[in-house]
């Protein structure tokens, strides 16, 4: 059964808002099914434990989706040699789970293709904290299309230098020459 390119967006993203805080305990989903997404927020209870702030969303583009997230951290755990490693794993986290959420939403599977290397963006907000960003493109099956266009800076530069003219404005009232 084939399905639109509609149809999957709508369940990738039914799959990505059932992830909300509190989807992981079963006194706060609203069907009273546990959806653990694999973030480190669903650890330990909500009221007596630290909580760790961390999330993630998706966008979507031509036949490809983004997976961002991001977190509050320590500084001492970002200074982790492997600490890079760990944050692709809560990306590949993430994807196993939409893609399990998607499956049991439309019932059909779908198949997220990683394009490219992920990206790490760590900004440090005090002596102690530090704010982590990262994204990774993925190629959704089952969308048949082009990659977008995106042009390039020269591509730019050169319909902007396109648009002189010589020819003066109604309202210029200056002197000629």
């Amino acid at each position: 059964m084939s399905s639109t390119t509609l149809e999957i967006i709508q369940g990738l993203a039914q799959a990505a808002a059932n992830a909300y805080d509190g989807a992981h305990d079963e006194r706060f989903s609203l069907n009273g099914q546990v959806r653990k997404v694999g973030l480190r927020r669903e650890e330990g209870c909500p009221i007596m434990d630290k909580r760790v702030n961390d999330g993630f969303s998706v966008k979507f583009y031509g036949n490809c989706m983004v997976i961002n997230y991001q977190s509050d951290e320590r500084l001492k755990d970002v200074a982790d040699p492997k600490y890079d490693q760990e944050i692709e794993r809560m990306l590949n986290e993430v994807k196993k789970f939409l893609q399990k959420e998607y499956k049991a939403i439309t019932g059909n599977s779908v198949t997220l293709k990683k394009k490219g290397e992920s990206q790490i963006l760590v900004q440090s907000t005090s002596n102690v904290r530090t704010f982590v960003q990262a994204y990774q493109h993925y190629t959704i099956s089952g969308i048949k299309g082009e990659e977008p266009y995106e042009p390039s800076v020269k591509d730019i530069t050169r319909k902007f230098l396109e648009q002189h003219s010589t020819k003066r404005p109604q309202n210029d009232t200056r002197k000629k020459g």
